[in-house]
């Protein structure tokens, strides 16, 4: 289960900044993007600390990927609370 979790992660968090990367100005976007990936980052957090696995490249992987996870996480609340001016 903790391989099947990183991959599904992994896969998660690409989609994710690419996805994010088209739709920088679209405030409710970034907050939908954000809060899921909280969702992500304490499911991979609780998958990396409360199951068992063999200590390994794939754990110092899924570390690194849980801490990517929450940097993408805040730049998302950023660009999705930040206030748009509507002045040109």
């Amino acid at each position: 289960m903790f391989t099947f979790v990183f991959w599904i992660l992994l896969i998660w968090f690409i989609v994710n900044i690419i996805w994010m990367w088209f739709v920088l100005n679209k405030q409710t976007c970034q907050k939908t993007f954000a809060w899921v990936n909280v969702c992500v980052v304490i499911i991979g957090f609780w998958v990396l600390y409360g199951l068992h696995h063999n200590p390994g490249a794939v754990a110092d992987w899924f570390t690194c990927l849980n801490w990517a996870n929450v940097v993408l996480a805040c730049i998302q609340f950023y660009f999705g609370y930040r206030k748009i001016s509507t002045a040109n």
